[in-house]
């Protein structure tokens, strides 16, 4: 087991189950906990002097409330600036952030989402519409800078959720981006045999974390990958080809 202070190492070692015991109250109380942590840091982030490190620890809160367990295989790298994954839930993003304190790309609705929405607005993440020409530049400007500061971000550029056993297409503006930022990334996978971990289709999000409450655990598999230079490629394309494959599941 690790607690938030593991975040601060270079990497984390292989078969790592982490960070957080599980919470046996009864699901409305563990909603009711959930809600309180998520209130107590929107109300906070304005106040504290880093929102990453406080949505860090709100996001464990969060995965010890719902009895969320990751398993972690391969060297999970901190140094890479860019973590990228692929994406199966509105917690993987949650998942990622108890890692390691980091700004994340994000679409759009997730700035509407109950629960996460006002804590991810605070803390300053970055949203997109990937339907408008505008947001999607604005966007794209802003990972730049924030990789050319050196600062950690995180990219699912899937840009939706799948049940897992497929890659849905990329969305590859940010992958271009980092490429010409020069920017390494870690690749990333995560993977869960709950079946109420996915959420796809017309679910909504706290019917969603109503059932997810229902689970006394819920183990999610992440799978640290290849770390990608854009100095190993001759292209962009032969790059995010490379990114492709490391976040296709293995058959």
């Amino acid at each position: 087991m690790s607690d938030a202070s593991t975040c601060s190492v270079p990497s984390l070692p292989s078969g790592l189950t982490t960070p957080y015991p599980s919470c046996h109250a009864v699901p409305p109380l563990r909603v009711a906990k959930i809600l309180g942590w998520t209130a107590w840091t929107a109300g906070s982030l304005a106040f504290v002097p880093d929102p990453k490190i406080a949505l860090h620890r709100w996001a464990g809160r969060v995965l010890q409330g719902l009895g969320v367990q990751i398993e972690i295989h391969g060297k999970l790298n901190h140094w890479p600036q860019l973590w990228v994954c692929n994406h199966l839930s509105w917690l993987d993003p949650l998942v990622l952030l108890s890692l390691r304190p980091m700004s994340a790309l994000a679409k759009s609705e997730v700035a509407q989402y109950p629960l996460i929405g006002r804590a991810s607005r605070q803390a300053g993440l970055a949203f997109v519409n990937r339907l408008d020409a505008t947001s999607r530049a604005l966007a794209l400007a802003r990972l730049a800078a924030e990789l050319r500061n050196g600062r950690p971000m995180l990219l699912f550029p899937e840009g939706t959720t799948t049940v897992g056993n497929t890659l849905a297409p990329l969305q590859e503006g940010g992958l271009r981006v980092a490429y010409r930022c020069g920017t390494a990334v870690q690749t990333l996978r995560l993977s869960s045999e709950a079946p109420d971990y996915p959420w796809i289709g017309d679910d909504t999000l706290l019917p969603h974390l109503l059932k997810m409450a229902q689970a006394p655990t819920t183990l999610v598999r992440l799978e640290a990958r290849a770390v990608l230079g854009p100095q190993q490629f001759h292209c962009e394309d032969e790059w995010i080809e490379s990114i492709r494959q490391q976040l296709t599941p293995t058959l």
